[in-house]
């Protein structure tokens, strides 16, 4: 998809960059690149860009033609953003055939996805076992297929990922280019009845859309091994039923997915204007605020 900047735009201008999705209210993600934007002393003006599900093409190329720089894409867009950026993905984008960040380059609309880093950089922040690790990640749909790169290339031992419906599990890895596995039994798929392991996990990974009904995932008991952690995408107020099954299931830690929302924002800031902000005090601060939230309505 090509596109024309417009002559018009010029440096002294507000640096026009958005979220698009649907919906798209609840979104932290203005916040964030307004703290970023601070930091970095850059006149950037970050806004949530609602879209109808029928119009997000005719949505993206208005929002380009007008001046914008940068977009983030959430659910339930990602897969048409690959679409329409196909003609120029990065490599993470292109193995995960999803894309949530956008922008222009000599005309050309680029596709990236930087979950993957956001996750690998905050399970680096929390220590939580990476390297040499034994995985399991609950869930095969957009969110799991924009994290397994990553993953792999953080050096873990195994991934194993399980899904309510294994068929969905089984085509995700089959699919999975065999150049970019590190070996040949560096993936495994299968059902929700299938995620135990005789030795037990040192990481559960939930990447369903379970936490999204306050619901723990439908996975047998005993998923831990020693020092075993877990950690949810998707992040709330209050702890998640994920973050509460995993505890009581014997895990030692249980964290829910912020930092990741802060890191890939993070990635998508450096991607639009070639600086990386610092994220510490900006997870501190959205923390800061999901916790007053939930003061405010217990």
């Amino acid at each position: 998809m090509t596109l024309s900047t417009p002559a018009s735009q010029t440096s002294a201008q507000a640096i026009l960059c958005a979220v698009i999705g649907n919906p798209v209210s609840h979104s932290r993600s203005p916040a964030i690149h307004r703290q970023f934007a601070l930091q970095t002393k850059l006149p950037v003006q970050y806004n949530r860009l609602p879209a109808e599900l029928d119009q997000f093409v005719p949505t993206v190329t208005r929002f380009f033609a007008e001046g914008g720089k940068g977009l983030n894409v959430t659910v339930p867009f990602k897969l048409e953003a690959w679409q329409i950026a196909r003609e120029h993905l990065s490599v993470r984008a292109t193995l995960a055939q999803a894309v949530n960040t956008l922008w222009l380059q000599n005309g050309a609309l680029q596709g990236c996805n930087t979950d993957g880093v956001g996750l690998v950089m905050d399970l680096q922040r929390l220590a939580l076992p990476l390297q040499g690790a034994r995985i399991l990640m609950i869930g095969a749909g957009g969110a799991a297929r924009g994290v397994i790169g990553p993953l792999l290339d953080a050096g873990c031992a195994h991934l194993h990922i399980v899904n309510r419906t294994p068929e969905r599990a089984h085509a995700l890895i089959a699919a999975w280019p065999r150049e970019h596995l590190p070996r040949a039994d560096s993936l495994s798929a299968g059902g929700l009845t299938e995620a135990a392991h005789a030795q037990g996990w040192d990481l559960v990974l939930n990447a369903s859309a379970s936490s999204l009904s306050d619901a723990a995932p439908d996975v047998p008991s005993g998923l831990y091994a020693s020092g075993g952690c877990a950690y949810d995408l998707m992040y709330a107020a209050e702890p998640t039923a994920f973050m509460h099954q995993a505890l009581a299931d014997g895990a030692r830690q249980a964290h829910d997915g912020l930092g990741m929302l802060v890191g890939q924002a993070a990635e998508s800031f450096y991607l639009w204007h070639g600086m990386r902000p610092e994220t510490s005090s900006v997870l501190k601060m959205i923390r800061a605020e999901l916790d007053a939230s939930r003061t405010k309505h217990p």
